[in-house]
């Protein structure tokens, strides 16, 4: 299964009737995929979420990280709490505000790899280091902010999971939960950044600018060599290369919990500018 699924009360109490033939049982009995959809159907078990796991699959995550001290270590918390088997790959970006010192105090563990840049080099740079270490059968992009929330990862991974895409994104344009209002130029600027590269790339995206990008590893081992970009210009440079090689896109709703530049927002006009100059860059060259 994609998730344990809890029962209505909490945890299971003694005594309990069974939810699914209501006979009395000590404890509630563990969900399986037949279960669910023996009450729910097949379909609908699936528009919910809860499908079967390939044997043996694992999901990796690459987590970008630059002077995130408040946060990346409960985004590392996070992640390990979806019930999925992975691998985590944080890239700090050069932190100089105490991030390494929290990356430090993480014991060592299987599921968990650190790499360091001397420098801050941006995004892009920190995506590609990542890139390059993953072993996962998909691969997704997590930023440390906590403006985007691992609880979407079994809906994210599911049209890869039923061989339906090659690339998901995580769109926070498409209806599916709680959205933080923020600020309107920010939105402006994101819909002329989707619907410029929507026409360079004959795509109708929603939300270009995503964290939440989601690859099957071939995917990723394909166009990581190609790419160049350092900063926040790797969102359309991605979309781009995915574009020109005709891998199946799907997009699935998320919500988004933005943050104000007083709490540490790093993307600026700067970047805004270097995106429009990506879209028309990479329309047709590597």
């Amino acid at each position: 299964m994609s998730s344990p699924v809890p029962n209505a009360a909490g945890s299971p109490t003694e005594a309990s009737t069974c939810p699914w033939c209501g006979a009395a049982a000590e404890k509630l009995p563990e969900p399986s995929w037949e279960s669910l959809c023996r009450l729910l159907g097949e379909s609908a078990a699936r528009r919910l979420g809860w499908y079967p796991l390939p044997p043996g699959l694992r999901l990796c995550v690459v987590v970008p990280v630059y002077n995130e001290r408040e946060t990346v270590g409960e985004i590392i918390r996070r992640v390990r709490a979806v019930p999925i088997p992975k691998q985590i790959v944080v890239v700090d970006d050069g932190s100089t505000d105490g991030t390494r010192d929290v990356l430090a105090a993480f014991p060592p563990q299987d599921d968990l790899k650190i790499l360091y840049h001397d420098f801050n080099r941006g995004k892009g740079a920190a995506l590609r280091t990542g890139f390059q270490h993953v072993t996962g059968d998909i691969v997704i992009i997590q930023d440390a902010d906590l403006e985007y929330d691992p609880i979407h990862y079994p809906a994210l991974i599911q049209p890869i999971v039923e061989g339906k895409a090659d690339v998901v994104y995580g769109s926070r344009f498409v209806p599916a939960g709680p959205h933080r209002v923020l600020y309107f130029w920010h939105s402006v600027a994101n819909w002329l950044l989707t619907t410029l590269s929507n026409m360079f790339t004959d795509l109708n995206l929603t939300d270009m600018e995503t964290c939440y990008k989601v690859f099957r590893r071939e995917v990723i081992e394909a166009i990581a060599p190609t790419l160049k970009q350092d900063r926040f210009g790797i969102e359309p440079e991605l979309t781009a290369k995915i574009a020109r090689r005709k891998y199946r896109i799907y997009e699935v709703g998320i919500s988004y919990a933005g943050r104000t530049y007083q709490e540490g927002k790093k993307i600026g006009l700067r970047d805004a500018l270097q995106a429009f100059w990506c879209v028309l860059r990479y329309w047709r060259w590597d």
